[in-house]
């Protein structure tokens, strides 16, 4: 391996070290009632040290679920080079997904998922930065859509529709329900809002993923 290879893997381990000592705080005594100082010196770290990796408190936490930032546009990215439609693509993995109880999907009740969920969704500032995070993957599949006003608004919708699903997947779960009861009825659930969005994006249901121009206004779903 090269040496910028194993500089990156070292960087990659720090990043998940920190935010492991950081969430296991927070899940002891509340994300407000730990500072960052506190979390710094309990990974043996300056706090200088963990702004550079972390610029934001929020981020210590937000780490769990950075991978998922770009999911979306990834998935796209593939399927048009499968010539698979960017709407079938998107709805198999997010199915492949409930099937496996990626916790993403909110169909997982394990007792450190539930309690992550928990600190995730109940913390107003986390709440806050995860929009952020978001707002990015949006982004991100707008751009693997094509760019322009119309894959943003059909990014806008494919990643409200996976945010809604994944939401209410985990506040069933969050009451107590049975996890095969949840993931059976969020299975029949992906399946109609995938099929509203493949109805008012048409150009992203096609066989072969061919997307709109740039000025395309696409179709925004109502229902």
């Amino acid at each position: 391996m090269s040496e910028t290879g194993l500089r990156e893997r070292k960087k990659q381990r720090m990043y998940q070290a920190v935010s492991d000592i950081a969430v296991r705080l927070f899940l002891e005594r509340g994300f407000d009632a730990v500072s960052v100082a506190e979390v710094a010196a309990a990974a043996e770290i300056s706090k200088p040290t963990l702004f550079r990796y972390f610029p934001a408190k929020e981020d210590l936490v937000l780490h769990r679920i950075a991978d998922h930032e770009g999911e979306a546009a990834r998935v796209v990215a593939a399927a048009r080079a499968e010539g698979t439609a960017p709407l079938a693509a998107l709805r198999r993995h997010f199915l492949d997904g409930l099937a496996a109880a990626d916790p993403i999907t909110g169909v997982n009740d394990h007792p450190q998922v539930r309690a992550f969920h928990t600190l995730l969704y109940g913390t107003p500032s986390l709440v806050a930065r995860l929009h952020a995070h978001l707002e990015r993957s949006e982004a991100a599949l707008a751009e693997a859509l094509g760019g322009g006003l119309g894959a943003r608004l059909a990014a806008g919708q494919i990643i409200a529709v996976r945010r809604i699903l994944a939401e209410e997947n985990w506040r069933r779960i969050s009451a107590g329900e049975r996890v095969e009861d949840v993931r059976r009825e969020a299975v029949d659930a992906a399946g109609r809002a995938f099929a509203a969005l493949e109805a008012g994006l048409p150009h992203l249901a096609a066989g072969g993923g061919s997307g709109p121009g740039p000025g395309h206004p696409g179709t925004i779903v109502t229902e």
